[in-house]
């Protein structure tokens, strides 16, 4: 299985990684809550998230560039807001004609829009801090400490986990279509029409759907059979230690100061 493509745990004895899920899960949700929370063109207040996020970074035992090259994954996400620097009314910065419409970029457009990408870029920051940090199962008994339904939690832990078998089914199907077809050669090109493509790519997702559901089926009996009544199970005890409740108490201080900072400042 090739577990590396999705899971991001960083093994360590750091601080950040001791800390009981709970806090870390809660902690990380508050901190994205409190990004969508504040005003747009609070400077200040985002440079203080991003510090603080360092700060922890660094408790990590993470490198700078840890953090920061894999944040950028939230840019393309983040430039669909771009229409929001031609329709947010605000002093205009510039204009031209096309056809028959004007185009206007305003302003407060642009603070929305910058302050939209800064807020994707720090919530991505911290949830690859949390999955840096926290083991998967520990996290899911965490959500279920928390009171999120079982449902959800079994559907996402099931999700993840069987991500892996999906792939390595897909990757079988690939050396399959290599092993057993001749490749079209028309003109120097090679792999048939679009069309062509399309068809073998729809019969390989239908195959795939076809043996997911059928390993679904034996996979799930298989678990039955050896015990499984709807709960995951972890070595992690997941008892709250004085340690554990003072970085949640600091934490929800921090967060409401930049609550404080954005609407003051």
């Amino acid at each position: 299985m090739h577990v590396s493509t999705f899971d991001r745990y960083q093994q360590g004895t750091s601080l950040i990684h001791r800390l009981d899920p709970r806090v870390k899960v809660v902690l990380t949700l508050l901190f994205i809550v409190s990004n969508v929370l504040l005003p747009d063109g609070a400077w200040i207040a985002f440079a203080a998230a991003w510090l603080g996020l360092l700060v922890s970074n660094r408790t990590a035992h993470f490198s700078f560039s840890y953090l920061f090259k894999r944040s950028f994954i939230a840019l393309p996400f983040a430039l669909a807001a771009v229409t929001v620097i031609f329709t947010q009314p605000g002093e205009p910065l510039t204009s031209w004609m096309w056809g028959s419409r004007t185009i206007t970029i305003s302003d407060a457009g642009v603070i929305r829009f910058v302050s939209i990408v800064i807020r994707s870029w720090l919530s991505v920051q911290a949830a690859i801090l949390l999955t840096a940090t926290t083991q998967f199962p520990d996290m899911m008994h965490a959500l279920r400490h928390l009171k999120v339904p079982m449902i959800l939690i079994s559907i996402i832990s099931f999700m993840y986990r069987y991500l892996f078998v999906l792939v390595d089914e897909a990757l079988r199907l690939l050396r399959a279509r290599e092993a057993r077809s001749a490749r079209l050669v028309n003109d120097g090109k090679h792999g048939g029409t679009v069309f062509w493509r399309a068809r073998v790519t729809g019969s390989m997702a239908g195959q795939l759907f076809v043996r997911s559901f059928e390993r679904s089926e034996k996979v799930y009996n298989a678990m039955l059979a050896r015990g499984y009544r709807g709960q995951l199970l972890t070595m992690n005890p997941h008892i709250m230690s004085g340690r554990d409740w003072l970085f949640l108490g600091l934490g929800l201080v921090l967060i409401v100061a930049l609550q404080l900072i954005g609407h003051v400042l």
